[in-house]
């Protein structure tokens, strides 16, 4: 689930989306304070916007919302309260974590492009990047699929050059980590970061 608030330029609006996949043909119902978003075709509920929703849940953001089980309660209780029959299922696992580089190969289709086998603790993915300085052995830090940078950007699964990639190794600068090198690179971990544990972004406060 990806949540975003801006109530300066949107309105107390909660934006959610139930999904990282694109809504092809899109319809809306409104039920209440809540606008529902379907695939028209299928019907299947692919994210909602919650109106008035400082009235269910404290948000003191502008921007991505941090999705907390605290949150998810509060959004299924807004549904309920309107009479929305829609059941949240989230998976609350860290979306940055420790990854360790196992494998590093030249794509086959791309000279600046590496595809990397990294470790992130309870699986091993498959990434392509293309910073110059990743190297088999570093610890570093990975977006997993589902994670929303501090851009907005949310990651998908994707195929660059025809290759698969499951997520992205991420500079400082594309964490927002102040003071980052401006200079193109991923950020590499001390060697004692533990793999898999979560490794916590800058605030978007």
């Amino acid at each position: 689930m990806i949540a975003a608030y801006n109530k300066e330029h949107v309105g107390d609006v909660l934006l959610v989306q139930l999904t990282t996949e694109e809504v092809v043909t899109p319809s809306v119902e409104r039920i209440g304070d809540v606008a529902l978003i379907k695939e028209k075709t299928t019907g299947e509920v692919k994210g909602f916007n919650l109106f008035n929703a400082s009235k269910y849940v404290e948000l003191n953001v502008n921007g991505n919302v941090e999705v907390t089980e605290e949150l998810v309660q509060k959004i299924q209780s807004a549904l309920n309260k309107n009479n929305v029959e829609v059941t949240i299922n989230v998976d609350l696992s860290p979306k940055f974590v420790v990854g360790y580089v196992e494998e590093k190969e030249k794509h086959p289709n791309a000279d600046k492009l590496s595809v990397c086998k990294v470790n992130v603790g309870d699986e091993v993915l498959q990434i392509v990047c293309g910073a110059p300085n990743v190297e088999a052995g570093q610890k570093v830090v990975v977006a997993k699929i589902g994670a929303v940078m501090p851009s907005g950007m949310v990651i998908k699964p994707s195929q660059l050059r025809g290759v698969d990639s499951y997520g992205m190794i991420c500079s400082a600068r594309e964490l927002a980590i102040p003071n980052a090198p401006q200079e193109k690179g991923i950020l590499v971990l001390e060697d004692d970061a533990e793999i898999g544990s979560a490794f916590q972004i800058p605030s978007t406060l």
